[in-house]
């Protein structure tokens, strides 16, 4: 999965983790053909060091691309259709709304003036053709940097192939200090001292090591593989046991062997100097996607030889091995050839689906545990370690579909319904939830859950006609077969869509026959304190505010008693919204801010909108226009990642345009725009560093200085318009649509308060004097 970024950032590239040896004239050739081409797509062998050369040619470009460098990671990914919720993760993009993310993708990329590597794109290579044309042909500033095996094969690629780090003439001899001159010389040296610190390349050893990077045919991942084994081994004896594999494998093949035959045989080398627990473990690993912690690796990968007790000394000897790689939080990875050579040797041995299954169980026993968890105090540890797995999750599901355990699949998905909607995940969670229902329509205990998450996830998404449909069909289902418990969490769910929807009576009713079922089922957990809290935003809508905080009362108490804090957050929102309502604003500011702490954990959405919503609220009954202005700004930007602003609910929509009018009214219309702006312009940890602390927001980077609203490309726009160009000329200059010089010359008046195109050609020139 690509690799998350916190919104505001430009750019998202790892950190090089060693030194980068022996490309100066790659780097230098895939610059030249970026600033011709609008694809370059870097090909070549495994482990010859592609994803690292797209890295180092990224971070060198880093300042001709004003909005960024992004890598899209797509090695751990195997669902197509999850590719542009990849890209959008990748780019700090969060929509969890219902609309096309292709088309999110594209309103986000269309203007700008970006670099995107994509990375490992072999497996997928259909799909991403098809995203990646389609990009290029729609966003005119953007240029893509791919890694693959195969090419994409469409109009605007350039293939660059990566070939391996040069060698010396085996048929002279080596000038002296040859270590320092040839680049396979100097990577096998650099590792080599990693592991021993008294290692260097001498006259009396260069021929040796010369030789070594020869049978490896430069390939940078088999040297680094062979150099790490001088850690229990003489520099003669690696070459000994090198040379004795190549030549077998080479017997007969004019020429040696072809170099993606040079990689495999180095990695089945250093496969064979594995024991044979670390083999297995290495084997085993592969079936992972992603990261793995080692809880996992015992459950999944222990047994038959290799006793759960021995499995963290055979991690930590393959991480000695450069098998493995370490990574924070005390987890486990596979460097990719290396996954990819050990499900070979699993699929080899007829273990693939074995492993696949004890894989699939470890998560779904995980996902079992973890929702029956998430009502206490291990919450945000459950959202942290959850987040992790996300990967094996993916994974997990997929294996379900592929092997045609439907049920299975419906159970994942429907168990997984903490993290969709409380984490941020509710527009994947809907795609594996629509898949899982999509698979199979007989009637099962599995497929109610899947309706009323569902359900649940369609009406946060702002989609009522839709979970009105799915939930229907979950009562119906429930009432045939006598299934209580899907037939109360199904009626809890429908009066949400009553609610957003407007129809308090309808709502307070449905409320109250959920509450009446769980009762009597005895169910306490984040659902059934959902229903109490929800019931009170009903009764706050109604006015009866007395009803309200005794409600939120009752939930905070389950809450406290249980140490659940996602919904006892809601709880606390909703008693702030009462405070605000009775006019007690102190209270209920300091109530808004408890809300957002606790959201924040968890990555809520939804709760952290309706929270800085409220916020900005508070803020204008103070007088605060300018908090005020700015967090509406802020929430403005968050609605269009979450849903329908405020639901499309008149209820909770009233407030929201009334705030906005108070705030004009103190602050004057001008500077509204500027506060909002500044709002709009905050990252989102800003935005809550801001709403929870009053810090007063930095000056976004867009921002050209601190007396105007205008962003870089909107200031550029009204240079232009100043030096008298029109809109179509304005696009030609700056390479955009005409209809996009359009909207930002409309902005630009709206901002300013103008209403002619010569009022910005006078501002313009009046703040250059």
């Amino acid at each position: 999965m690509g690799a998350a970024v916190p919104p505001g950032r430009k750019g998202n590239l790892p950190a090089d983790a060693t030194s980068f040896v022996g490309r100066k004239h790659d780097v230098a050739e895939v610059k030249r053909l970026l600033a011709d081409a609008r694809l370059v797509t870097l090909s070549g062998v495994g482990g010859v060091g592609k994803t690292r050369l797209a890295v180092r040619v990224a971070a060198e470009l880093r300042r001709a691309f004003p909005d960024g460098v992004w890598i899209v990671e797509l090695a751990d990914l195997s669902d197509p259709d999850l590719i542009v919720h990849t890209f959008l993760k990748s780019l700090g993009v969060h929509d969890d709304t219902d609309r096309n993310h292709t088309t999110v993708l594209v309103e986000h990329l269309r203007d700008r003036h970006i670099l995107i590597v994509l990375d490992n794109c072999e497996h997928l290579v259909d799909a991403c053709a098809d995203l990646v044309d389609l990009l290029l042909r729609v966003v005119p500033r953007l240029r893509v940097l791919a890694t693959s095996r195969e090419r994409l094969g469409i109009d605007a690629e350039h293939l660059r192939v990566v070939s391996p780090l040069p060698l010396p003439d085996p048929h002279r001899p080596l000038p002296v200090g040859a270590g320092g001159i040839y680049p396979s010389m100097m990577l096998f040296a650099e590792r080599a001292c990693a592991v021993d610190s008294d290692f260097a390349i001498t006259p009396f050893n260069q021929d040796q090591v010369a030789q070594v990077c020869h049978l490896l045919g430069g390939i940078p991942l088999a040297i680094e593989l062979a150099a790490v084994r001088l850690r229990v081994l003489t520099l003669d004896h690696l070459l000994s046991r090198l040379d004795d594999t190549y030549r077998v494998l080479a017997s007969g093949k004019r020429g040696g062997l072809p170099r993606h035959q040079t990689l495999l045989a180095a990695v089945d080398w250093s496969f064979r100097l594995c024991t044979r627990a670390e083999q297995t473990i290495w084997a085993r690993a592969s079936v992972f996607a992603g990261s793995f912690d080692l809880g996992a690796a015992r459950t999944v990968c222990a047994g038959e030889g290799v006793p759960g007790t021995d499995v963290l000394d055979v991690l930590s000897a393959l991480i000695d091995k450069s098998v493995l790689v370490r990574e924070p939080h005390d987890r486990y990875r596979l460097l990719e050839p290396l996954r990819q050579f050990g499900m070979d040797k699993l699929r080899d041995a007829g273990r693939e689906r074995v492993l696949r299954e004890r894989h699939r169980d470890h998560f779904v026993a995980l996902a079992e545990q973890s929702e029956h968890d998430w009502f206490g105090p291990q919450q945000p540890n459950i959202f942290a370690r959850t987040r992790l797995d996300h990967a094996n999750l993916r994974a997990a599901l997929d294996f379900c579909f592929d092997s045609g355990d439907v049920r299975a699949a419906q159970h994942l998905a429907g168990t997984l319904w903490f993290y969709w909607s409380g984490c941020g995940f509710l527009a994947e969670g809907r795609h594996w939830l629509e898949r899982a229902l999509a698979a199979s329509s007989e009637p099962s205990p599995e497929r109610a859950k899947l309706l009323w998450v569902n359900g649940y996830v369609a009406t946060l998404q702002g989609d009522l006609s839709a979970a009105v449909r799915v939930l229907e069909e979950c009562r119906r289902y429930s009432r045939d077969v006598g299934d209580e418990a899907s037939l109360a969490y199904s009626t809890h769910k429908l009066a949400c869509t009553t609610l957003v929807g407007d129809d308090l009576d309808v709502a307070d009713q449905l409320f109250g026959e959920a509450r009446n079922r769980y009762r009597s089922l005895g169910l306490v957990n984040s659902n059934t304190m959902l229903a109490v809290i929800e019931l009170a935003i009903a009764a706050t809508f109604q006015g009866d505010f007395d009803r309200a905080e005794k409600l939120c009362e009752e939930a905070c108490a389950v809450g406290e008693e249980h140490g659940e804090q996602w919904a006892y957050a809601y709880a606390i929102y909703v008693r702030s919204l009462c405070h605000w309502a009775r006019g007690d604003l102190a209270y209920a500011d300091e109530l808004g801010r408890d809300c957002l702490r606790i959201k924040r954990t968890f990555n809520d959405l939804l709760g952290i909108v309706l929270g800085m919503e409220l916020l900005a609220w508070i803020s204008a009954s103070r007088g605060d226009g300018t908090r005020a202005a700015t967090l509406l700004g802020a929430t403005n930007q968050i609605w269009q990642s979450v849903g329908y602003p405020m639901f499309g609910s008149r209820y909770f929509g009233a407030p929201h345009g009334d705030c906005e009018t108070a705030t004009i009214e103190q602050i004057g219309e001008a500077a509204f725009r500027l506060a909002f702006r500044a709002g709009m312009d905050l990252s989102r940890d800003d935005a809550l560093t801001y709403a929870i602390g009053d810090v007063p927001p930095e000056p976004a980077e867009a921002r050209i200085g601190n007396d105007t609203p205008l962003t870089r490309r909107e200031q550029e726009v009204a240079d232009l318009i100043a030096g008298g160009m029109s809109n179509k000329e304005i696009a030609a200059q700056l390479v955009i649509a005409r209809r996009t010089a359009e909207g930002h010359v409309e902005r630009i008046l709206q901002k300013l308060g103008f209403t002619s195109r010569a009022q910005i050609a006078t501002w313009v020139t009046e703040r250059r004097n």
